[in-house]
């Protein structure tokens, strides 16, 4: 496991995931929220997703968290580790208003600077629809390229905790 690449719905846990993956196999971890993101919520245009991108699955090694279904490809054919965080929407949902109520008007450590948390409907909803909208579609990519990569589907946090114990190191 050198290029790693984690997956997974809003408030699954990958930022935290990835962090403490960091940590055991000694491979820096980018979080794409901290990267495509800039002050004040604005967005990078989808050509500079795919600049960054570029240039970080081009290392030797690396652990990059994020989802952007635009830009999955490059990390996905780039990886030879897929993990996704298939945690049930409940967990998923209580994680993301949990996180919102600590961050409120601040920036959490694994965002860009000047995006300070906040309320936010239309995420939540995107979170709770997940199993139906993205999920088949992110089981698609894994299929299109599992093909000589260590692709690994953990379903519980009990499952995570376990591969992190266990899997590594």
């Amino acid at each position: 496991m050198n290029k790693i690449a984690i997956i997974g719905s809003g408030g699954s846990g990958k930022s935290t995931f990835g962090r403490q993956l960091s940590e055991k196999l000694n491979i820096e971890v980018y979080h794409l929220d901290a990267i495509l993101w800039k002050p004040n919520w604005a967005g990078t245009s989808k050509d500079e997703q795919k600049s960054i991108q570029q240039e970080l699955v081009a290392q030797e090694s690396w652990i990059i968290d994020g989802n952007y279904g635009g830009t999955l490809d490059i990390r996905l054919s780039a990886a030879d580790t897929i993990i996704f965080l298939d945690i049930h929407r409940v967990i998923c949902l209580y994680r993301a208003i949990k996180r919102t109520l600590k961050y409120r008007n601040r920036t959490r450590p694994d965002m860009a600077e000047g995006c300070e948390e906040k309320f936010d409907s239309e995420f939540l909803k995107w979170i709770w629809k997940y199993p139906e909208t993205r999920k088949p579609l992110v089981l698609k990519k894994l299929e299109m390229f599992s093909k000589g990569k260590n692709v690994i589907i953990l379903s519980s946090p009990k499952e995570v905790k376990r591969f992190l114990e266990g899997e590594i190191g």
